[in-house]
């Protein structure tokens, strides 16, 4: 997904500037210009009555749409040299999905300086695993982080996406997921895949964690979805 400006019909009113959460938004000779800080997130596309702003999802929506998606991928979280717990319980749970509908579990590995815990993720059941590294990398970073994820996504195309649920994983899959305009269930508690569809059905808590709710994202790839801890 992009952001144009029409230049011809903004009309400098600054509107989309007070919208933008993240002041990405500021107006060089009474017009809209959008600066590198965005992220896409579509805060500011109901905020132009001229018309001016026009989001261009093309490329995303014909991602959805065409060739094959296959594999069930884990996006690992790390500290200190050491793979967190919710990472591990996802490679056990989306090594489950993975042999059920025959398809390959990657772990997505990113970083600086983490290639020695590779040996860890295979011994954990992934066939394979992505490893992106760069000095920048070193700590989870919002955009940097998106970026390099979203990016492996985009060219290997995976069916199925499972982050945990923590602080990262919930800052980092919405904005996984709003760039690649396909659905999200957040805060799984269950995993499991629907006989009929063949597509995950997500469960999570709803009315107040009174019911379990099964849901479905039945048209879009990849289904994503931040998963609890210990499920």
């Amino acid at each position: 997904m992009a952001i144009r400006i029409k230049v011809d019909e903004c009309v400098g009113c600054g509107a989309c500037v007070a919208s933008c959460p993240y002041g990405a938004i500021v107006i060089k000779d009474n017009k809209a210009s959008i600066t590198d800080a965005c992220t896409l997130c579509g805060a500011c596309e109901s905020s132009c009555a001229f018309g001016a702003l026009e989001f261009e999802r093309e490329k995303a929506a014909a991602m959805a749409d065409a060739g094959t998606f296959s594999g069930v991928w884990v996006f690992i979280e790390h500290r200190d040299g050491r793979i967190r717990n919710v990472s591990l319980e996802l490679l056990g749970e989306g090594r489950k999905l993975a042999d059920e509908l025959k398809e390959e579990l990657a772990a997505v590995l990113i970083g600086s300086e983490v290639e020695g815990l590779t040996k860890e993720l295979f011994a954990s059941g992934a066939d394979t695993v992505y490893l992106v590294e760069h000095p920048l990398l070193k700590t989870y970073t919002t955009d940097g982080y998106t970026i390099a994820f979203t990016s492996l996504i985009q060219k290997y195309r995976p069916s199925v996406v499972l982050v945990g649920a923590t602080n990262d994983g919930r800052d980092l899959g919405p904005r996984v997921a709003a760039r690649l305009q396909t659905g999200l269930t957040a805060d799984c508690t269950g995993l499991s895949i629907d006989p009929e569809t063949r597509r995950v059905a997500w469960t999570r808590p709803a009315f107040g964690g009174n019911i379990l709710a099964p849901i479905l994202c039945p048209d879009r790839n990849p289904q994503l979805g931040p998963v609890r801890p210990k499920v």
